[in-house]
């Protein structure tokens, strides 16, 4: 765990948004400014203005000469083998002052944060490393997604590293039905650093590549055009670039300050081990991811942080055929896979064609596409004939929220990505507001309302702070029971409780809170109504 000893620091009611999207400028999500209760007992005397004292003097940043250069199997904690790696040249500049006091001043968002990172960093480390880039790329997702591999903005940049479509396609991320390339660990990190690499050949200089990184090469490479044309420096400092990428790269330059030195600002940072945290294991062929689990013996969460860039139930029978899992459940997994009938690796449901049924229709009724339909059965031709056998990809019926939402995204396009965002609005919260408040108000769950703004359920908002709220997200969760189930409204009666009408209707608590955007502290009143989906061949109620 993270923990805060700061010594006798106001607070600073300062909040600016930390997930940037790549690539394209796009407003900046906002974070919540929280209290930071100081230690209890004596501590170090600071100057009565000690933020600015502590963030404004001159930093003694150990630099990679200074540390003790070792093989990189030898450093016990990931931290100091990154902390050694760190090549970006020192500079002094108040907009990284201003960024490091968010920072000093938020720890409890930097302890989600590594705390959702350690599936992933040694990988990134490892992989920066191999190509002697500096070592303050592995933090550049602690800026990007708050390591939130499930991340996405507004301008559709998804994964740790916030790729769009045009530039994941550009380096090599597939997209499709089955498989979002830009949410991968592996193949978003090896495309990032392909960019990075790109960039740095184009300006030879990092900055300038981190600023291209943020808003795209043209506007960087405009930005210097301009300045060498009028006689001015070219460096990153003195170009004219959108707000956004002007606080981008201080905001990298502050975290690596933070990490190099975490004690000078009162913070420790629990360690991380520097060992793998996963393996790649080969599935040979396409698998349901829950089946996978029970091989492995790990949860299907677990599997599914792992693994975000698959859309749905199973892996993408197209490739890639493999799945990370943690270290100490490969073996296992391993070991099933070769014990599997191919029949155990997946489930479909098998009909038979009626005389009116086309794949525009069964595409709509199963929650998949034709083209899926298509592929999936080898046809050869697009019209159907009645009596023949088809196969139809079948889901489960307890999907993780996130895969939903990236399912979402895939199927229904047209109402995310278009010129009106329906679903979509910035909020402004208003005093005595909590993100629990404003998540029943909107009738979506507390924990999508948080990830979506890289907050905490619980965490603190402050009066005047914007918020996203996307309403996409419960309106996929119902979809997933829409083809299958009876929609209906049901009136609270005096004496109901959510585990009485659930178990009255036949389906579980959880559901009933997810389709009615419940948290626990909610409690249903009489009168109200709620929304069910009942099973066709269950109780009708």
């Amino acid at each position: 765990m993270l923990r805060a000893a700061l010594r006798r620091i106001a607070l600073l009611g300062f909040a600016l948004g930390l997930a940037a999207c790549a690539h394209q400028p796009a407003a900046p999500a906002v974070a919540a400014v929280r209290n930071v209760v100081p230690p209890a007992g004596p501590v170090a005397e600071l100057p009565s203005n000690a933020a600015s004292a502590a963030l404004g003097a001159a930093p003694r940043v150990a630099m990679p000469g200074e540390w003790h250069h070792q093989a990189a199997e030898d450093y016990e904690d990931l931290f100091d083998r990154m902390r050694a790696g760190f090549a970006l040249q020192e500079v002094q500049e108040p907009a990284i002052d201003e960024q490091l006091q968010w920072f000093v001043h938020n720890p409890d968002y930097l302890e989600r944060t590594f705390q959702r990172a350690q599936r992933y960093l040694y990988h990134i480390v490892t992989e920066v490393e191999a190509r002697g880039m500096p070592m303050e790329f592995a933090l550049l997702p602690v800026v990007e997604s708050a390591y939130e591999p499930f991340a996405y903005s507004k301008s559709r940049a998804a994964g740790l590293w916030q790729f769009i479509p045009s530039t994941g396609l550009r380096f090599g991320l597939k997209q499709d039905w089955w498989f979002d390339g830009r949410r991968d660990v592996i193949d978003s990190t090896r495309a990032a650093l392909d960019y990075f690499q790109a960039l740095h050949d184009q300006f030879g200089d990092w900055l300038l590549a981190i600023a291209a990184y943020n808003v795209g090469e043209m506007t960087v490479q405009r930005a210097v055009d301009y300045n060498k044309a009028h006689g001015l420096p070219t460096d990153f400092w003195h170009l004219k670039l959108p707000a956004e990428t002007r606080a981008y790269v201080p905001k990298l330059l502050a975290l690596k300050r933070l990490m190099a030195e975490p004690e000078r600002y009162g913070l420790e940072f629990a360690p991380i081990p520097n060992e793998p945290y996963f393996a790649v294991i080969p599935t040979g062929s396409q698998i349901d991811l829950k089946v996978a689990a029970k091989l492995a013996g790990t949860s299907y969460d677990e599997l599914v942080e792992l693994n975000p860039g698959f859309n749905r139930w199973a892996t993408d029978p197209d490739g890639p055929n493999r799945l990370l899992v943690p270290i100490d459940n490969a073996d296992a997994l391993e070991a099933g896979l070769k014990t599997l009938s191919p029949d155990d690796r997946m489930h479909y449901l098998v009909l038979t064609v009626g005389r009116h049924d086309t794949l525009a229709r069964l595409a709509q009724r199963y929650d998949t596409s034709a083209s899926v339909i298509v592929k999936l059965n080898g046809l050869k031709v697009t019209r159907l004939h009645q009596g023949e056998t088809l196969r139809i990809p079948q889901a489960s019926a307890d999907l993780a929220h996130s895969v939903l939402v990236a399912a979402a995204r895939v199927d229904r396009p047209e109402r995310i990505y278009g010129r009106r965002y329906a679903h979509r609005i910035v909020y402004r919260v208003r005093p005595g507001e909590t993100l629990g408040l404003i998540a029943r108000r909107h009738r979506i769950p507390v924990k999508t309302l948080a990830r979506l703004n890289h907050l905490g359920p619980a965490d603190r908002i402050i009066a005047g702070q914007r918020i996203v709220i996307e309403r996409v997200a419960l309106r996929s969760y119902r979809a997933e029971y829409a083809h299958h189930s009876r929609r209906m409204l049901y009136r609270v009666h005096r004496g109901d409780t959510v585990y009485s009408i659930s178990h009255q209707f036949q389906v579980s608590i959880k559901q009933v809170k997810n389709w009615n955007g419940l948290n626990r502290r909610h409690k249903i009143r009489a009168g109200q109504r709620l929304v069910l989906y009942i099973n066709r061949r269950g109780q009708e109620g």
